[in-house]
């Protein structure tokens, strides 16, 4: 089949070679610059999480290596047949050379899905690596037909990961081990909630027992059956993996209905502060993962920033208080000029994508390296792990907050400020 990778590669294209100094002129096509391809949900429910990509993008233009590269950005709209679609067109119509993609696998699935049908170099992040890598299966539920992928490629945590941090905040509480869970249908509730590969299995094993009252749909308004069942299983505990507003919408009727459990573990629906923020006081002490902060012990290979820079230099430009994607989304540029800086043509979406699998690169989120370290051996030749701690959001008296990292047993390089507190 010919695909629009092998035309393209048919075709004069440009190349670059890493100097001293930057990026060399390109080997072939002097003067042209890379195309980057960059998808992220920039409207839509998931919109939070792109809320810095227009400080990273032109912080990379106006960086040394980024003057190398043209970035052509489209919006998934928080919609995954829309992912799909712009990815089509970057490929198809602006013959981008590298993929990049962020926030979520609505997001990240369908443009690597896309990539690896088309033969072009992607690389993802902000999604756990099992939604990610076992969720673009043809066969989700048959680990032994499961594949790996060859252009496609994803540096984050897993559900191991998160289980471990959120149970290790939890063992700091005097409960009674009861957890509700809270999974919709989509690619991270239908992960979390999986019977063989998310939380069930380990919580179970661990001690705790789980209640969990089904899948449910995004944008749902009435949360009363989940409330309900926490409440006749006595939960104390309430974990995962709701969008922003659906946990507002959750949260709010838990109270209204008399339900406060001794601790809210949440992934997605708080990482941000604006999403802490909408609960006024309620968001005390509820707890999130946290992959990157100011506090993270990191660099960026491409600035020289260290963490609190980056998050200092955003809040300054914006007046806004940093986010966790911050690091990570800058960390996709790092790995695009690390990586383009190791070919000698940008167009040869081969030798691209073993220069991304070559990847050993300390960057602001850590050491990005697919050497399987961490991960089963089904995966290992796609995902790159980052670390991963807990922490808690606490109420300030001017009523913003601040995220407190109170566990990091899983990565005791990355301090921590404070210890877990029950909800009150």
């Amino acid at each position: 089949m010919i695909t629009r990778r092998k035309l393209l590669q048919s075709t004069a294209a440009t190349g670059l070679g890493l100097a001293a100094g930057g990026l060399a002129a390109p080997a072939i096509a002097q003067g042209a610059k890379i195309k980057l391809g960059y998808v992220s949900p920039q409207s839509g429910p998931l919109a939070a999480f792109s809320e810095a990509d227009t400080y990273i993008l032109e912080n990379f233009a106006a960086s040394e290596a980024g003057a190398n590269f043209e970035v052509i950005i489209k919006d998934s709209q928080s919609n995954p047949n829309r992912a799909a679609d712009v990815a089509g067109e970057l490929i198809v119509d602006d013959e981008v050379d590298l993929m990049l993609v962020a926030s979520t696998p609505e997001t990240t699935n369908p443009v690597a899905a896309t990539c690896e049908a088309e033969e072009m170099p992607c690389i993802s992040t902000v999604a756990p690596w099992q939604p990610w890598f076992i969720g673009q299966q043809g066969n989700p539920g048959d680990p032994s037909s499961w594949e790996p992928f060859y252009y496609a490629f994803h540096f984050f945590w897993g559900l191991e990961d998160v289980i471990a941090v959120f149970t290790a905040m939890w063992n700091q509480l005097d409960t009674n081990k009861q957890v509700g869970g809270l999974f919709p249908n989509d690619g991270d509730g239908n992960a979390w909630g999986d019977p063989n590969v998310g939380f069930p299995p380990v919580l179970s094993e661990l001690g705790y027992t789980l209640t969990d009252p089904g899948r449910y749909q995004n944008l749902t308004d009435d949360f009363s059956a989940q409330i309900n069942a926490f409440r006749q299983a006595n939960v104390e505990i309430v974990t995962g993996v709701p969008i922003p507003p659906d946990f507002t919408t959750f949260w709010s009727q838990a109270k209204q209905q008399g339900f406060t459990p001794k601790a809210a573990s949440i992934g997605k629906a708080i990482l941000f502060p604006q999403a802490v923020e909408a609960l006024g006081n309620a968001g005390n002490n509820l707890s999130s993962e946290v992959w990157w902060s100011p506090t993270h012990p990191f660099s960026s290979s491409l600035t020289g920033e260290s963490s609190a820079e980056l998050a200092q230099g955003y809040s300054a430009a914006t007046s806004r208080q940093w986010t966790q994607p911050i690091g990570f989304v800058h960390a996709l540029f790092e790995m695009a000029a690390n990586v383009m800086g190791r070919v000698d043509d940008a167009g040869d979406g081969d030798a691209v994508a073993e220069a991304i699998a070559a990847t050993q690169l300390d960057s602001i989120v850590g050491r990005i390296a697919f050497d399987g370290a961490g991960l089963p051996p089904f995966a290992a030749q796609n995902v790159a792990k980052t670390p991963l701690v807990g922490g808690q959001w606490r109420l300030l008296d001017n009523g913003s907050y601040d995220l407190v990292i109170v566990d990091n047993s899983s990565a005791p390089e990355i301090p921590t400020a404070g210890v877990m507190e029950e909800i009150s």
